[in-house]
């Protein structure tokens, strides 16, 4: 764990981001990208998910591909600039809704079917990951499904790195535990790991 960045990343981290280039992960051009929500769409064990949220929509373009498989689909994120750019990335389909909040200090109410943590949990915290997990587990019923992809390598500024937060969530899922593991894949630079409430 980093100790030289024990809190969560601000907001205006993400708004300086997103001011300096409106796509900064290259999430619209990259075939790195591209690959991987063909993976993540493909780890998804169900079809379709009644009701599903998104964490970190950022410009929304697993957003727009991942609602293909929901009825409703609640996409969050902490920037208004990457929030407008999703808005108009999904504006013709009417199961996405798209808010600005910050998880864990905001959570939505309700049961969701499938939470989609996706290049997220390494900007949390520990004590803030632990929060948010115990939200999610709180909105997810019996069956509810967790997936999870993060970048794996080291970035200094982060709290975290991906392998932690898997690693986290995957404690979870020991015998006995609220979760339990359906898949995980790793690949070069990443991994996905699907769970399932006990």
């Amino acid at each position: 764990m980093n100790q030289d960045q024990p809190n969560s990343l601000a907001p205006g981290y993400f708004d300086d981001v997103y001011r300096a280039n409106t796509d900064p992960w290259q999430f619209a051009s990259s075939p790195y990208e591209r690959e991987k929500y063909v993976a993540t769409l493909g780890a998804l064990s169900r079809p379709n998910y009644a009701r599903a949220f998104e964490i970190g929509s950022s410009i929304g373009v697993m957003t727009a591909q991942l609602a293909t498989r929901c009825g409703y689909l609640l996409s969050v994120d902490v920037s208004e600039a990457a929030l407008a750019q999703a808005r108009q990335r999904c504006a013709a389909l009417p199961q996405v809704e798209l808010k600005k909040m910050q998880v864990p200090n905001e959570f939505p109410a309700g049961e969701f079917d499938l939470i989609l943590v996706s290049e997220v949990g390494y900007y949390l915290s520990p004590a803030d990951l632990a929060r948010a997990a115990d939200q999610m587990l709180a909105a997810l019923p019996t069956g509810g499904q967790l997936l999870l992809v993060h970048w794996t390598p080291v970035v200094p500024d982060y709290p975290q790195t991906g392998d932690e937060v898997h690693d986290f969530f995957l404690a979870k899922a020991q015998p006995g535990g609220a979760l339990r593991h359906l898949a995980g894949q790793r690949h070069d630079k990443y991994r996905l790991d699907l769970l399932e409430k006990n």
